[in-house]
């Protein structure tokens, strides 16, 4: 039995999950960075995590270029910053509007995310239509707020 694209997209609906903004600088200085929700921890040691990125993305090309990347977990403040860097705009247009200061690896920081870890790539595996990054996380900056959550297609917040 196959399982129906739209099946399968109603299923991962009801995964609640945080949302992150994945940032990187290609080999010729442009910025790039984009709206992503696959995001997990993998070891504590060394520091590991993962993002899964579309093979089709320039955000994609610019970190497995450039071998560096930042991972910026939203606040529920800055959910129109999530639309940005999920929309159709520029990647001019997306940094422009935002925040932002250059981390020790040259890549983009998002200044008011809830946390920004520096990473650099250790391995990229192919699966299906997207790339998933591991990176060895060389520098965390954490600051206080509560975290933007997406679920069942919309923005949520912690309730307590």
């Amino acid at each position: 039995m196959t399982l129906d694209a739209s099946q399968f997209k109603n299923a991962l609906k009801l995964w609640a999950s945080g949302v992150t903004v994945v940032t990187t600088a290609d080999r010729d200085g442009q910025l790039k960075g984009m709206t992503a929700t696959a995001f997990s921890s993998v070891s504590m040691e060394p520091p590991q995590i993962l993002v899964c990125l579309n093979q089709r993305t320039d955000t994609g090309n610019g970190l497995l270029e450039s071998r560096f990347f930042g991972v910026n977990i939203l606040t529920r403040e800055q959910e129109a910053v999530s639309n940005q860097f999920a929309g159709n705009t520029t990647q001019a247009e997306r940094f422009a509007a935002v925040p932002w200061v250059a981390g020790q690896t040259g890549v983009p920081l998002l200044s008011e995310s809830l946390a920004s870890l520096e990473c650099r790539v250790v391995q990229q595996i192919q699966a299906g239509s997207h790339w998933i990054v591991v990176g060895e996380v060389e520098r965390a900056i954490c600051r206080q707020g509560d975290p933007l959550l997406y679920y069942s297609g919309g923005y949520r917040g912690l309730d307590k």
